[in-house]
């Protein structure tokens, strides 16, 4: 998939660690309850993560959930958005994926970026810059 396939619609371009674990399963299931407001806005979701595409079709099959999830094993496009970044837990540093959100406005241009996603209120931040 290339971005310059969906010029002229808005895209929520969504970063997220690992498929169907809990706060991934409440981002993927807010945006999936929210999908027909963001539709409405004229914007479609894209959920990526480095997990394989057959983790992708267990997890969009479990929650049900109405827009694609790219697979980026590679960790090509989540190193060029700049989200693959040193975290930490209970002291310990590792490499992984800082939930983000890119909006992508029709003409391909990022319009919008929520670092650091909270994922509680996050489908509300990304509807309000959708307008």
């Amino acid at each position: 998939m290339k971005l310059s396939d969906l010029k002229g619609k808005k895209v929520v371009l969504y970063f997220y660690p690992k498929d169907d674990t809990p706060g991934c399963t409440t981002e993927a299931c807010n945006f999936r309850d929210g999908i027909a407001e963001i539709k409405k806005k004229g914007a479609i979701v894209l959920g990526v993560s480095a997990d394989s595409v057959a983790s992708h079709k267990k997890f969009k099959d479990k929650f049900e959930l109405p827009f694609q999830l790219l697979s980026d094993p590679e960790k090509k496009m989540i190193e060029d958005y700049g989200v693959w970044k040193e975290k930490s837990m209970y002291g310990r540093k590792y490499m992984g994926i800082e939930r983000t959100t890119f909006v992508i406005d029709g003409q391909g241009k990022i319009a919008h970026i929520f670092p650091k996603v909270k994922v509680g209120s996050h489908y509300d931040e990304v509807l309000a810059a959708l307008d």
